[in-house]
C-alpha cells in the first residue's frame, strides 16, 4: 500500500505556463508531494518554443502527469462586439494548446498504458455570464475536448479529466486588487455560497489528489471548484 506522504513520490509532473494563473502554487504543492516537477515557462500558444519543451521534457524519462495550466485574462467585451482577432487570440491561448500537449504526450502514456492529463479549466464554462462569450466559450471547448479525449484514453489507462474552477485566489483573475474592491466583495457574498474565494492551496491540493497514484477512477470528468457558484 502507497503511503499518501509517497502518493506521488518520484513521478515526473509537467507543469504548463509555470509562472501564470495556479502555476506557481501548483509546483510548489507538487513538490511537497514528492513530484519531480518539470516547471514549462514558454508560452504555450508559441508552437516551436512549446514542442521544444515537450521534447526536451520527454527525451529521456518519461513524463508520469501533465498539468495543462492554461490562462489569458479575459476580455470584457459584448457578443456583438467581439471581433476576430480577440476571438483567435483566446482560443489560441486556451485551446489550441491541448492538441499539441496531446501529440506530445500521449503516445508515450499509451505505450506503457499509464499517465494523467489534468487541464486547468474554468467553471464559465459550466455557468452563463455576461460579456464574457470569447473566454468562455475557449473554456467550454477545453472541457468538450477533455470529455472526448478522456473517454478515449481510459481504454489505455491514462486519466484525462479538468477542473472546472472559479473565485480561486490566483494573480492572472483575481489579484489583491480586484479582491480589496467594494464591489468585488458584494459580488462573493451575493453569488458565492460560501461567501469567499478558495485559497491556491485548496486547489492545488486538489490538483494533488486527480494526479495521485491512488485516484484511478475517473475519465474525461469535469469537477467544478467554485464554492457553489455552479
Amino acid at each position: 500500500m502507497v503511503r499518501i506522504g509517497d502518493s506521488l513520490k518520484d513521478q515526473r509532473v509537467f507543469i504548463t505556463q509555470a509562472k501564470d494563473f495556479m502555476g506557481p502554487v501548483l509546483c510548489r504543492c507538487f513538490q511537497d508531494h514528492g513530484a519531480r516537477v518539470i516547471a514549462d515557462e514558454s508560452d504555450p500558444s508559441d508552437v516551436s518554443t512549446f514542442a521544444t519543451s515537450i521534447r526536451a521534457a520527454v527525451e529521456h524519462e518519461p513524463i508520469d502527469v501533465v498539468i495543462a495550466n492554461l490562462a489569458v485574462p479575459s476580455p470584457i467585451t459584448r457578443a456583438h462586439q467581439v471581433d476576430d482577432a480577440e476571438w483567435r487570440s483566446v482560443f489560441g491561448a486556451l485551446v489550441d494548446p491541448l492538441p499539441r500537449i496531446a501529440r506530445g504526450f500521449l503516445p508515450g502514456m499509451i505505450e506503457r498504458k499509464r499517465g494523467k492529463l489534468l487541464v486547468m479549466g474554468s467553471a464559465t464554462a459550466l455557468r452563463g455570464q455576461r460579456n464574457v462569450s470569447s473566454y468562455a466559450a475557449a473554456r467550454g471547448a477545453q472541457l468538450s475536448w477533455v470529455r472526448a479525449v478522456g473517454v478515449e484514453m481510459a481504454l489505455h489507462q491514462i486519466h484525462v479529466n479538468l477542473i472546472a474552477q472559479n473565485f480561486v485566489e490566483n494573480p492572472t483573475y483575481y489579484p489583491p486588487e480586484v479582491q480589496a474592491l467594494p464591489a468585488f466583495q458584494e459580488r462573493l457574498k451575493r453569488e458565492v455560497p460560501l461567501g469567499r474565494l478558495a485559497s491556491p492551496e485548496e486547489d492545488a491540493l486538489f490538483a494533488v489528489f486527480l494526479a495521485s497514484r491512488e485516484v484511478n477512477f475517473f475519465a474525461g470528468q469535469a469537477f467544478p471548484f467554485a464554492g457553489g457558484w455552479i
